[in-house]
């Protein structure tokens, strides 16, 4: 094994320990006995070594994914233990990890749990604002193997239960405090976003608990509709994105059919991912990690008053099996893969549903939550999971013309393509990121950031700034490697190159669809370019009448 010079220097310590400590034994030998050897107490040596090892690049390899303490802050501690942030648990591990009460985290894996209460000597710290946790003793308690190499800095850990299931086979929000406050949209056809604020409010638990309003959503974003008129999951990721919201239920409070244009966002949404149709392992893993999935139904039934031969009133149990297109939107937060079928008013081939929240008040169903068959033909068709919500001053500056977001895609036929939006900056300031749709599963993306934009023959000056491949379809912020600072009134472009395997058209746009909810979308406030090769650039509005879904972030210098 090859060892750095750190080390060597520490081994050339402990030799000069080690004669210090023979001679000391050799002169008193009769008195002492024989030569023990020398030892150093570990309350001494691990700091240094942790000091070491915190001066470098600690490497951690978790089941194919690889970090660094560059990327997250990860640590050594003083008893030698690799720290890593909470946040980081979930994607790492493929877990559910939560602090609860500010004291308690709790990781769940398969069907095992780790419980850690918050103490220096267990491996779940505090530390800098922050929440951390020893991989070391969460390995030994999720049964995964977990070595470091002293030679490269690097942890490994690997799952020993290969083959099994990351998630249990049933599991349910409403025990882990996970599940936002049953509500009634009463006859508006508010759904959908009672759906997205319960879902995001779900993704905040059980850290936050907080009531967003559900007027500023349905009211308060780029599209034409009233709150009679119905909606869909992609308006509000649009009113999400573009930080129209959310906002505090008590600052715009529900059913008063008017609403608050001055309120601010309280929270920035950066990541929503799209889990793809009846990817029903897919869904449960999103609900393990992340919290209450967005998903739509065909409903027959209008409130909780309401009859139908789908859904069973005994036993809380709904199943659809027909034509019909999704109408109604609920949230998914658990599921029980041994439901049994014989509780459906419906001939089922098995066993198995997911539990939904409702909007439809606590009168409905078990307080509000109801079983739909894994057998029903919409459930887990169209689903959103919220994954990345910030405090309100992540940015100081969003740049943006699409305020409606993914409403249709353009392409060249292929599965590549160049697309570039152009923004003036309002004052001196450091670009950090850009935020963007990946439209379906497994894209790649590179990112490049034009200064002292003049025409499309600027962009022979673009400067890659990021890269990386998305396992989901949904709206991404992707930090810059290193911000770029900009000049009052400069013009700046944001070129996004994006590959998505097997599509035609794989760049979002905003445009309008003819729906007429979309009759007042604002195509006018956007400067846009698209290319077939990175070279040849063409102003949008040459192939379609639209904005690109290309946003920048920025702070003030």
């Amino acid at each position: 094994m090859k060892y750095s010079k750190r080390y060597i220097a520490f081994t050339f310590i402990l030799a000069l320990i080690f004669v210090s400590n023979f001679y000391i034994y050799a002169k008193d030998s009769s008195t002492l006995g024989a030569f023990r050897g020398a030892q150093i107490d570990n309350t001494i040596w691990s700091p240094l070594v942790a000091a070491d090892v915190n001066g470098t690049t600690i490497r951690l390899r978790i089941e194919n994914k690889e970090y660094t303490s560059e990327d997250e802050h990860v640590y050594m501690d003083e008893n030698r233990n690799i720290m890593v942030p909470v946040s980081m648990l979930r994607d790492a591990l493929n877990s559910s990890a939560h602090v609860y009460n500010k004291n308690e985290l709790l990781v769940e894996k398969h069907s095992l749990t780790a419980d850690f209460k918050l103490a220096d000597d267990n491996g779940f710290v505090q530390y800098k604002g922050k929440f951390y946790a020893s991989l070391d003793k969460l390995s030994k308690l999720l049964d995964m193997t977990c070595s470091f190499d002293t030679a490269t800095n690097t942890l490994t850990m690997t799952d020993k239960s290969e083959g099994v299931s990351t998630v249990p086979t049933k599991y349910d929000l409403r025990e882990r405090q996970r599940v936002s406050l049953i509500r009634d949209q009463g006859s508006y056809g508010t759904c959908w976003a009672f759906a997205a604020t319960s879902a995001l409010e779900s993704a905040l638990m059980p850290e936050e608990q907080l009531l967003f309003s559900v007027d500023h959503m349905s009211m308060s974003n780029s599209f034409n509709v009233n709150q009679y008129d119905g909606g869909e999951y992609t308006m509000g990721m649009a009113y999400l994105a573009a930080w129209q919201g959310p906002v505090y239920d008590a600052d715009d409070p529900y059913g008063d059919g008017v609403t608050r244009d001055d309120l601010a966002a309280v929270k920035h949404v950066q990541q929503m991912l799209i889990i793809d149709g009846k990817d029903y392992q897919g869904i449960k893993e999103a609900v393990f990690k992340y919290g209450g999935v967005q998903t739509s139904l065909y409903s027959t039934i209008a409130s909780s008053k309401t009859k139908t031969p789908y859904y069973n009133k005994q036993t809380n149990s709904y199943c659809y099996m027909g034509q019909d297109k999704p109408n109604h939107d609920v949230v998914i937060i658990g599921w029980d893969d041994n439901y049994p079928k014989e509780n459906f008013n419906v001939d089922l081939e098995g066993d198995g549903a997911f539990i939904c929240q409702n909007s439809w008040g606590s009168s409905f169903g078990d307080n509000g939550v109801f079983y739909v068959s894994y057998y029903d033909t919409n459930v887990g068709t169209h689903n959103v999971v919220y994954t990345d919500i910030e405090s309100a001053d992540n940015y100081d500056n969003i740049y943006q013309s699409d305020l409606c977001g993914w409403v249709g895609k353009m392409g060249y036929d292929k599965e590549d393509m160049y697309g570039a939006n152009i923004f003036t900056a309002q004052s001196a300031e450091s670009l950090r990121a850009s935020g963007f749709y990946a439209t379906a599963a497994d894209t790649s993306y590179k990112l490049y950031v034009v200064k002292n934009f003049e025409n499309e023959y600027s962009f022979k000056n673009k400067t890659l700034v990021a890269e990386g491949s998305l396992k989901n379809a949904g709206y991404y912020t992707v930090d810059f490697d290193e911000p770029v600072d900009l000049e009052s009134g400069e013009r700046y472009a944001i070129v996004l190159y994006i590959n998505t395997p097997g599509s035609t058209h794989p760049m979002a746009i905003e445009y309008n669809s003819g729906e007429a909810y979309m009759s007042t979308v604002n195509l006018d406030d956007g400067e846009g370019y698209i290319s077939y090769d990175g070279v040849a650039y063409i102003n949008v509005k040459e192939k379609q009448d639209c904005n690109l879904c290309i946003k920048a972030f920025s702070d003030n210098r």
